[in-house]
C-alpha cells in the first residue's frame, strides 16, 4: 500500500523534498539573520531593523509587481506549448523588473529623506534589495516552472552554507548596519549562482511574451500590494505611532508563523506545474478534487499546529530569547495563532491553484480588505494603542481568506461541471 502510494506520487514527493532543501537553505539563512539580529540587538534596534525591512518590502512590491510570480506560470505553459517563447522569458521579464526598480530607486532617493527622516539611512542600506530580491524570485520562478527543483536546491544550499560565516561576522561586529548589508550580499551571491545555473535563454525582445507576462503580473502585483496593506502595513503604523519595540514583537510572532507555513508554500509550488498541465488538458474535475483534498488536510494540520504552539512557545522563547518573553509579546503571539490555519491554507492554495489555473484575479480581493485594514487599524490604534495593529491584521486577514477560498472553490466547481 505504502509502495503503491509512493509510486503514484513519486514526482511530487521528490520535487517537494528538493524544494524543501532549497527553501530551507534560502529562508533558513534569512531566518538566521532575523534571529541573530533579535539576539544581538536591543529590542529597540530590532524594531528599527524590521521597520526598515517593511519599507523596503513595500518598495520591492512595486519593483517586481507580480512579474516573478507570473513567470512561473508562463514558464510551465511555454515548456509544454512553445519552446521559443520559453527562451524569451528571462530577458523580457528582467527588462521589465530593471525598469521598474530604477524608477522606484530614484523616487526613494528623492522622497526618502523627507518621509523617513533619521531612519532613511537604514532604508538606504537596503536599497539594492529592490532589484536583487525580484531578480532572484524571477529565476526561482523559472526553475520551478521547469521543475528543476533539484538543481535549485543544490545551488541555494551551497550558497546558504557559505553565507553563514559571513552573516555571523557582520551581525556580531557591525550590529544593525552589518545585518542590513549582509542581506544585500546574500541576495547578490544567490542571484549569481542562479544565473550560472540557467543559461538557456535568448537576448531578444519578444513583445508577445512581455505583453502576456505583464498583463497577468498586474493582477498579481495589485494582489501583493493588497496583501501588504493588510499585513506588513501595520508595522509602518506601529512605527508611525512610536511603538518601535512592539514592531519587534509583532515581527517575531509573524516570522514564526511564516516559517511554519513554508512547507505549504513549497507543496503549492511543487504541484503548480501539474495543475497548469491539468488546466491545459481540461482535466478540471481532477483540479477540483485536489483542491478539496489539500484544503481539508491543511486546515487539520493548521489547527493542530496552533494548539501545539500555544503550549510550547513560551518555553522556547524563555530558552533562546528571554528578553522577548514579555506580556505584550505573548498577547500579540496568541492573537496571531488564531489565523495560523488560514495562513497555511492560503499558502498552498494561492501557489498551487490560484496562480497556475489563471485565477490570480482573486488576489485583487486583498485590495478592498487592505483598505479596510488601514482604516480599521488606524481608528483602533488612535483609541487603544498598539493592539489595534494586531486586531486589524487578525480581522482583515480572516475575512479576506475565508471569502477568497469560497469564491475560488465556486469558480473551480463551476468549471468542473
Amino acid at each position: 500500500m505504502i509502495k503503491k502510494t509512493y509510486t503514484r506520487h513519486k514526482e511530487t514527493i521528490h520535487n517537494f523534498t528538493w524544494r524543501a532543501i532549497q527553501i530551507g537553505a534560502k529562508q533558513g539563512i534569512i531566518f538566521l539573520i532575523f534571529i541573530l539580529c533579535a539576539k544581538l540587538l536591543s529590542p529597540y534596534d530590532f524594531g528599527i531593523y524590521n521597520y526598515a525591512l517593511a519599507i523596503v518590502f513595500l518598495l520591492i512590491i512595486f519593483g517586481d509587481f507580480g512579474i516573478s510570480t507570473a513567470t512561473s506560470k508562463y514558464v510551465a505553459e511555454y515548456n509544454v506549448t512553445d519552446k521559443k517563447k520559453l527562451k524569451a522569458v528571462l530577458f523580457n521579464s528582467g527588462i521589465i523588473i530593471l525598469g521598474l526598480t530604477i524608477i522606484i530607486s530614484i523616487l526613494t532617493l528623492i522622497i526618502g529623506p523627507w518621509y523617513l527622516k533619521d531612519k532613511y539611512i537604514y532604508v538606504l542600506y537596503l536599497l539594492p534589495l529592490i532589484f536583487l530580491a525580484p531578480m532572484t524570485s524571477l529565476y526561482d520562478g523559472i526553475y520551478r516552472g521547469l521543475k528543476k527543483f533539484k538543481q535549485l536546491a543544490i545551488i541555494s544550499t551551497i550558497i546558504g552554507v557559505l553565507a553563514i560565516p559571513m552573516v555571523y561576522y557582520l551581525v556580531k561586529y557591525y550590529g544593525l548596519t552589518g545585518t542590513l548589508i549582509s542581506q544585500n550580499i546574500f541576495y547578490l551571491v544567490l542571484l549569481g549562482g542562479l544565473a550560472l545555473g540557467y543559461r538557456d535563454f535568448s537576448f531578444k525582445f519578444n513583445k508577445e511574451v512581455m505583453k502576456e507576462i505583464t498583463k497577468y503580473s498586474l493582477i498579481i502585483g495589485l494582489g501583493s500590494l493588497g496583501f501588504f496593506m493588510y499585513t506588513r502595513i501595520n508595522i509602518i503604523f506601529l512605527g508611525h505611532f512610536g511603538f518601535i519595540e512592539e514592531i519587534g514583537y509583532f515581527e517575531l510572532a509573524n516570522k514564526i508563523a511564516l516559517m511554519l507555513a513554508i512547507p505549504f508554500t513549497l507543496l503549492g509550488q511543487i504541484i503548480a506545474p501539474n495543475i497548469t498541465e491539468h488546466m491545459i488538458k481540461n482535466n478540471l474535475r481532477e483540479i477540483k478534487n485536489k483542491y478539496i483534498k489539500y484544503s481539508i488536510v491543511t486546515l487539520i494540520i493548521g489547527i493542530f499546529a496552533s494548539l501545539l504552539l500555544l503550549l510550547i512557545t513560551q518555553t522556547i522563547i524563555r530558552l533562546f530569547l528571554p528578553e522577548y518573553l514579555t506580556a505584550n509579546f505573548i498577547t500579540i503571539y496568541n492573537w496571531m495563532l488564531l489565523i495560523l490555519p488560514l495562513t497555511f491554507l492560503t499558502s498552498i492554495l494561492s501557489q498551487g491553484f490560484m496562480v497556475p489555473t489563471g485565477k490570480a484575479k482573486y488576489m485583487l480581493l486583498t485590495i478592498p480588505f487592505g483598505i479596510f485594514n488601514i482604516i480599521f487599524t488606524y481608528i483602533l490604534m488612535v483609541n487603544i494603542g498598539f493592539m489595534g495593529a494586531i486586531y486589524g491584521v487578525v480581522v482583515s486577514t480572516t475575512l479576506n481568506r475565508i471569502i477568497t477560498y469560497y469564491l475560488l472553490y465556486n469558480d473551480i466547481s463551476e468549471e468542473a461541471k
